[in-house]
């Protein structure tokens, strides 16, 4: 039997079509935006019986995407949505795109250079272990490819729960803080379940700013200004990135920047943003996206110069006064869990990166490179002094 076999738990096509066909339910793949405006009514109703903050795999990104990838000529975009109906009801959708790396060719999700969440939307009432199966079937038969590559499924989503049996695990676990809000009466209710300590070291510490200039906190609404935020956090985060000597899978697309403020413009995506100043300056400034009743963090940045005073911590508690204030239910601060996030959060979920081999040729990269050489040279950059990891970017000719 294939690997492709095992990964649909049965090796009899036959018997599995005939077993679909008694449940009522038909496959199908979106691979064009006018596909995917068929459907969009039922997708959207998909969105709120599924379970799950599900923001990376919601109709408005997809279409952001589609746009996008359109906007900038991207003729190798090869979108790969499965879906599953029961009748005219969609009851499952698995976004994917099929990507050449040169040395195998993956299926991975939709906009995955931007996105930060792998996951799935399932009806509620469907068994998540079958619908994953079957949309990764549906897939792989009209997009064949070497493999399929989910990084960050976060434990206990319908992903993660529905994972055929034959995924591997690559890299490393990571943990996403996440703080609900809708457990408590106020945002003062909330805040009073922090450590005292950390509290007061924050009143001192915005005290001494204060002493040298007025320190200010909004939530930016205009368009033009949400602009200008935006590729001021990018510009942040590329120049932090560049100083340590790291990258990321999004600043190494070159038109990631072009991509954030295309979304400014959209009705179907909802930025939140926010800025913490001093005497003026931006101090530090964070934006994202309200989805599903709760803010998903995106992009931050902060001055580091004034690093001793805490801005992010400083920053981070407007963050989650004025989500409050906004009657939402949580804030999703995502990967990683950086000590600051770790103050404010009432859990961290566990995200883990799956890979699933198809071929013999994904079988061997998933193993080799996957689970081996990345994993180790990742290791080996991350135990380099900063300006070291700095020089050799620089030599090697990674931009941001």
């Amino acid at each position: 039997m294939s690997i492709a076999g095992v990964i649909a738990g049965d090796g009899d096509r036959r018997a599995r079509g005939a077993a679909a066909e008694s449940y009522g339910l038909r496959g199908s793949v979106v691979r064009s935006r006018e596909e995917l405006d068929a459907i969009a009514h039922r997708w959207q109703g998909l969105e709120r019986f599924s379970s799950g903050a599900n923001l990376f795999q919601s109709l408005g990104w997809a279409q952001a995407v589609f746009d996008f990838e359109a906007a900038r000529g991207n003729t190798e975009f090869d979108p790969v949505i499965a879906t599953i109906e029961d009748g005219q009801r969609l009851v499952g959708i698995l976004p994917l795109e099929r990507v050449s790396t040169g040395a195998r060719t993956l299926l991975v999700p939709l906009g995955h250079a931007f996105a930060q969440i792998a996951d799935v939307l399932i009806d509620a009432d469907t068994d998540p272990v079958a619908a994953v199966t079957r949309l990764l079937r549906i897939a792989i038969a009209r997009a064949p490819s070497d493999g399929v590559s989910l990084l960050k499924v976060r434990d206990g989503s319908a992903l993660a729960l529905g994972m055929p049996r034959t995924h591997m695990l690559t890299g490393e676990e990571q943990g996403a803080p996440y703080v609900g809000l809708d457990g408590f009466a106020d945002f003062q209710a909330y805040f009073s379940t922090v450590r005292a300590k950390t509290r007061k070291n924050m009143r001192n510490a915005r005290n001494r700013l204060e002493r040298e200039g007025k320190v200010a906190h909004r939530v930016v609404v205009r368009p033009s200004e949400q602009l200008a935020l935006i590729e001021r956090t990018l510009g942040g985060r590329a120049d932090r990135l560049k100083e340590q000597g790291l990258t990321s899978r999004a600043f190494r697309d070159g038109d990631f920047t072009a991509f954030c403020k295309s979304l400014v413009a959209r009705s179907d995506m909802s930025i939140l943003a926010f800025s913490l100043t001093h005497d003026g300056r931006p101090l530090a400034e964070q934006w994202g996206f309200v989805h599903g009743g709760r803010y998903h963090a995106y992009v931050a940045s902060r001055d580091f110069s004034h690093s001793d005073e805490s801005p992010g911590k400083l920053h981070l508690a407007e963050i989650l006064a004025a989500c409050a204030e906004r009657g939402l239910k949580g804030c999703d601060l995502g990967v990683p869990a950086m000590p600051y996030k770790l103050t404010f959060a009432t859990e961290t979920v566990p995200v883990r990166d799956y890979a699933l081999p198809v071929t013999p040729r994904g079988w061997v990269m998933v193993r080799l490179w996957d689970m081996g050489m990345r994993p180790a040279l990742k290791r080996l950059v991350l135990a380099m002094p900063a300006g070291l990891r700095a020089r050799l970017m620089k030599l090697g000719g990674h931009g941001h």
